[in-house]
């Protein structure tokens, strides 16, 4: 199996533990002399099994991830840098949004607004950032459909 096939298997898993803690909650209690629409008891060993699975899964995903390499940096590595690109291309996104506002002044006797950081330097760094998390992001789908999963 290949690691994004795993991949793909974990997130169905997901989807499908979150559909069974909702079908679980929507059959815990009934009326007195009634009965449930799904028995419980089928429903927990249906959890119990995927949760196993997904257990498995996620040691599987992890162990592959830490053994695989490319350019000297592991799939965690990369994973770890395209996670923390996003978090800054969002926040510098921010910034530059806030801070391209140009406050129109009626009168010269009015607050001027000024910029405090350099909106074309961000935007600049916004777009080298945002090429290199397209390559990275690249580069980790490359990874996980040509990699074994361990």
């Amino acid at each position: 199996m290949k690691l994004a096939e795993a991949l793909q298997e974990r997130a169905d898993l997901n989807r499908n533990i979150e559909q069974l803690r909702a079908r679980l909650v929507n059959n815990a209690i009934v009326q007195e002399n009634e009965k449930p629409a799904e028995d419980p008891k089928a429903l927990i060993k249906e959890l119990d099994s995927s949760v196993e699975r997904l257990e498995e899964l996620m040691h599987r995903i992890n162990r592959t991830n830490c053994a695989t390499v490319s350019d000297g940096k592991t799939i965690t590595e990369l994973i770890a840098r395209k996670d923390a690109l996003r978090v800054k291309i969002s926040v510098y996104k921010d910034l530059v949004a806030n801070a391209s506002q140009t406050a129109r002044r009626a009168r010269m006797t009015e607050i001027k607004i000024l910029s405090t950081v350099d909106v074309k330097k961000l935007q600049k760094q916004i777009d080298e950032m945002s090429k290199e998390l397209r390559i990275t992001d690249n580069t980790i789908q490359s990874l996980n459909w040509s990699t074994e999963l361990l």
